[in-house]
């Protein structure tokens, strides 16, 4: 899952970047207002983090203008200002929930994870297509012949393609919602993991398969005959 964590302390955003890759999200950190809102017109994130107080726009000001232009995406606003007032603006404005600095790490992991459950509709913590499952807790890849752990991008592709099985993919999207717009990567990274993804579904006798349409993108489907 992707998420726009806009926080302009830039320790602050630090820290929580590598807490949210850790957990296994995808993170585009921007620092002002103004960027938030460019990012956030492009409905291309799970969840947004958002900072009231913010160079070049506030957060409240980004938050009623994504969704005067349709943004329904879900926003979690973070903030110093703990009156009663400010929260009833924020939730007012359009924001899914409120959370006060100073924080605990736990209660955002957990509110995030409910932010995103609300925008997906319920996500069981366990997918599973054919004899294969993932575990999105401890983003392990299993089947009666064994388990093997995947890595942060490798887990995210994969929740992508048992999220939308039998639908195509394609490579630009992969990129989009992994790597983010910023990113040096280039294009055929996407294939790179897919390989690593295949191997790993082979070395547990998977009885689903990504299946590849040249310069369109990818597929999960169950092996015929299986």
């Amino acid at each position: 899952m992707r998420i726009l964590l806009a926080e302009d302390e830039r320790e602050l955003s630090n820290a929580l970047v590598a807490i949210l890759k850790h957990n296994h999200y995808s993170v585009d950190a921007v620092y002002n207002g103004t960027d938030a809102l460019n990012y956030g017109m492009s409905q291309n994130y799970d969840g947004i983090v958002l900072d009231i107080m913010m160079p070049k726009m506030n957060g409240i000001d980004v938050l009623k203008l994504l969704r005067s232009r349709g943004v329904d995406t879900p926003v979690l606003l973070l903030t110093a200002k703990a009156e009663l007032d400010d929260k009833i603006l924020g939730l007012d404005s359009g924001a899914d929930d409120y959370l006060t600095k100073p924080f605990a790490t736990g209660e955002l992991m957990a509110r995030i994870r409910a932010l995103t459950r609300r925008n997906t509709g319920f996500a069981p913590n366990k997918l599973t297509i054919g004899n294969i499952t993932l575990n999105r807790e401890n983003f392990e890849l299993s089947s009666e012949n064994g388990s093997v752990r995947l890595g942060n991008k490798e887990f995210q592709m994969l929740e992508m393609l048992m999220s939308n099985p039998n639908l195509l993919i394609s490579t630009e999207k992969f990129m989009d919602r992994i790597w983010g717009y910023d990113s040096e990567a280039e294009i055929n990274v996407v294939w790179v993991y897919i390989s690593y993804i295949r191997k790993k579904l082979a070395s547990i006798g998977a009885d689903v398969e990504i299946k590849a349409t040249r310069g369109v993108g990818y597929t999960l489907e169950q092996t015929s005959g299986k």
